[in-house]
């Protein structure tokens, strides 16, 4: 019988094998592209976890600590919270209780969750003030600009002087070990193209909006401060994720991107997707780019806290091939399905709230692509916890999930019903309007 730890290096060696003919397949790019394509690969190998359920089992606990009472401070929770702190989920109360969080901004470097937890951006940068919503420059963009910071080399706290509206003449191509943070005014990216984040590690996406994305034509870009290369027209997504790891997007405001509102693809790894709002919009989530391409194999995705709500169809996500942990989200009236994937992914669907519309025809969170059921009944799709209103269900498959841990047991149990309690954990999902010397 073959050992699970035998199991694990086999499929790590598979998946090795598999970004190395990736990292041959660039040689058509330039010399810098190859370098940052291999050096990409091999940091989201090192962020790939061989045994995802200890993440996800990590998670689910902070969850329910935050939910079972077990204490005054835990109870008012429940209410207003401390003070008049509206957090109410793990990641939240990490940051948002404090009334010098202006000051203090880079605490928000230890709040992620999830598979993106190891993420902190540019905590270990300077900051760097935007005083300039102008886009015009796309070889030497003018200091001041979010372009001019997003690419360079060294790590970068960036914060915004004012609120403004940035419209993106080409897609804004972001180096790695970054933040970008809009906590304290309104950032809108709208009306222009979108964020690339590729052969990147290290970046966090924080309390902005993103919306009326559209394609671009393309061109000589420069992607950091010492390379300017070709790039062909965009695809108009809102957020592309490309071969890159550690990656957190949190309380962003998404919807009316031409393509999709986020992608996840070309072996992407250690991302965590949370407490953001999408609306109108058709392709909402893509996890995983090709049938034909196991790259995304390694591709290990948090989704957790977040709304998504009125004028949506499908792909909330759609996924290929990886692991999707899939928490605590809320589902209003979805138009075709609401978690769908092809490929064998393994989706964990635990304590979301599911409102079906009330077309009778469209009931059904899920949906399977490209495999009769003879192949997708044994594909790891499995809901717990899940609250179901408007005759929504969730169709499973394959073998029961078992965490590797469970440290709740025996009196330490709380028995609850975690998807009735999303209300709570999303209410404050999307960008806040947040105040300094005050609760955000």
């Amino acid at each position: 019988m073959e050992h699970s730890g035998d199991s694990n290096v086999k499929m790590v060696r598979r998946i090795a094998l598999l970004l190395l003919f990736f990292v041959i397949s660039t040689a058509n790019a330039d010399e810098y592209l190859q370098r940052m394509a291999k050096e990409s690969r091999l940091e989201a190998l090192k962020a790939y976890k061989p045994n995802p359920e200890n993440v996800t089992a990590e998670f689910t606990q902070l969850v329910e600590e935050e939910l079972v009472g077990g204490n005054s401070t835990r109870r008012s929770m429940l209410g207003r919270g401390e003070g008049g702190c509206m957090a109410t989920n793990p990641i939240d109360r990490c940051w948002r209780c404090d009334r010098n969080w202006a000051k203090n901004r880079k605490h928000l470097a230890h709040c992620a969750r999830g598979f993106g937890h190891d993420t902190i951006g540019g905590k270990n940068g300077r900051y760097y003030l935007i005083t300039d919503p102008s886009d015009n420059e796309m070889d030497h963009p003018k200091p001041g600009t979010l372009r001019h910071a997003v690419i360079q080399k060294e790590p970068l706290w960036i914060i915004f002087a004012h609120s403004m509206v940035i419209k993106l003449k080409q897609e804004l191509m972001i180096a790695s070990h970054k933040t970008i943070d809009g906590r304290g005014v309104q950032v809108h990216i709208a009306y222009g193209a979108g964020v690339t984040i590729q052969y990147v590690r290290n970046v966090i996406i924080h309390n902005i909006w993103i919306h009326d994305i559209v394609p671009a034509s393309g061109g000589m870009i420069r992607d950091r401060s010492d390379h300017i290369g070709y790039r062909t027209r965009s695809d108009g997504d809102a957020i592309s994720i490309y071969s890159s790891s550690h990656i957190w997007i949190d309380h962003v405001s998404l919807s009316k991107g031409y393509d999709g509102l986020i992608d996840v693809i070309e072996g992407s790894t250690a991302i965590t997707i949370s407490n953001c709002k999408f609306n109108h919009h058709n392709d909402v989530m893509l996890l995983g780019a090709h049938d034909n391409t196991p790259i995304d194999k390694i591709m290990q995705v948090t989704v957790a806290f977040n709304r998504f709500g009125i004028g949506l169809i499908q792909r909330m996500p759609r996924a290929r091939w990886g692991f999707v942990h899939i928490v605590n989200n809320d589902y209003q009236h979805w138009e075709l399905y609401a978690i769908g994937g092809s490929s064998n992914p393994t989706i964990i669907s635990q304590g979301n709230r599911f409102r079906a519309s009330n077309f009778q025809y469209i009931k059904e969170v899920t949906k399977r692509d490209y495999a009769p059921e003879s192949v997708w009944r044994n594909w790891q799709w499995r809901s717990e916890g899940d609250y179901f209103m408007n005759g929504a269900f969730f169709r499973q498959s394959g073998k029961p999930f078992r965490f590797g841990t469970r440290p709740l047991t025996g009196q330490n149990v709380i028995k609850f019903r975690p998807g009735r309690a999303v209300g709570r954990l999303t209410r404050s999902a999307g960008a806040l309007k947040c105040r300094p010397r005050s609760f955000c």
